[in-house]
């Protein structure tokens, strides 16, 4: 399959269906739709695990610094009520198995990213502030992604406020954390990096862009998921080739388990091209 044929099946997907995939620092081998706005589910995430590690960096947080586990969150909009999350729509018990105890923020950082925990995600952004995220993306040379508001802030979504990616932008965050981790860049030191990208090779949720792989091959990502919508962007290690970025996101009317399919196909298809990925011409 050609990369023409695969924009023709992603034509045809009923809805928006968004990739970046290229070598880390080099422009993309193939893109389609790349800047195209997603809602961005969990892998906001990422740019939230960033936030706290430069926060750490600066002495501003300590990581191993045990907090309250709480429900409670103030709404992104200046008016809004509080407002809790809801048990049932998260993906990880671990964290709310300790509800009114406390954690570390590195251990709810990793909840946040291997089980893509939100009541992690939520306690986490009171304590980095969503000005610190819009501080990543910005540093990372995103263009159009925001982090505006919470998990399940309704009142502020409903205003509008909400929280947006693109491909090319998530592309973007992984590859200044992959690159990052060997030498200096601009959203946080080497040894920050590289212990963020082992705590996303640890994900948990494989369903998609891993999916495609052969077992075995490392992949540092997250994926994200509500109804209609389903992301997944990493950064894949392969033994006999360099490293490679890809990000997928799909906002369409495709079930989720054909929506991970579809993510996996796009993520075969690199993978059986890392020897040839070269900047388009």
């Amino acid at each position: 399959m050609t990369w023409d044929d695969l924009d023709a099946r992603l034509a045809a997907v009923p809805g928006t269906a968004s990739v970046y995939a290229g070598r880390l620092d080099a422009a993309p081998t193939w893109t389609h739709a790349e800047h195209a706005p997603h809602y961005a589910a969990s892998t906001m995430k990422v740019a939230v695990l960033a936030a706290l590690y430069r926060a750490a960096e600066a002495g501003a947080l300590d990581p191993d610094t045990p907090v309250p586990v709480h429900n409670d969150f103030p709404s992104a909009h200046p008016d809004g009520p509080r407002f809790s999350l809801t048990p049932h729509y998260d993906n990880d018990n671990a964290v709310w198995d300790r509800l009114d105890r406390t954690a570390t923020l590195r251990w709810l950082a990793e909840r946040m990213i291997v089980r893509s925990s939100n009541l992690a995600t939520n306690i986490l952004l009171g304590h980095v502030g969503l000005p610190a995220v819009a501080e990543v993306w910005a540093l990372a040379g995103a263009r159009h992604s925001v982090t505006g508001r919470g998990i399940e802030d309704y009142t502020a979504q409903a205003a509008g406020i909400t929280n947006l990616v693109t491909a090319a932008d998530l592309a973007a965050l992984l590859g200044a954390l992959a690159t990052g981790a060997t030498r200096p860049g601009p959203v946080a030191t080497p040894a920050s990096c590289a212990t963020m990208l082992d705590v996303l090779r640890a994900q948990e949720f494989r369903e998609d862009l891993p999916a495609g792989l052969p077992a075995g091959v490392p992949i540092a990502h997250k994926n994200g998921w509500v109804t209609g919508v389903r992301h997944g962007v990493g950064v894949v290690h392969p033994h006999d080739a360099p490293p490679y970025v890809l990000a997928v996101c799909t906002t369409t009317d495709l079930t989720d388990p054909d929506a991970c399919r579809l993510l996996a196909d796009v993520s075969a298809r690199v993978w059986a091209a890392r020897h040839d990925l070269r900047p388009a011409s």
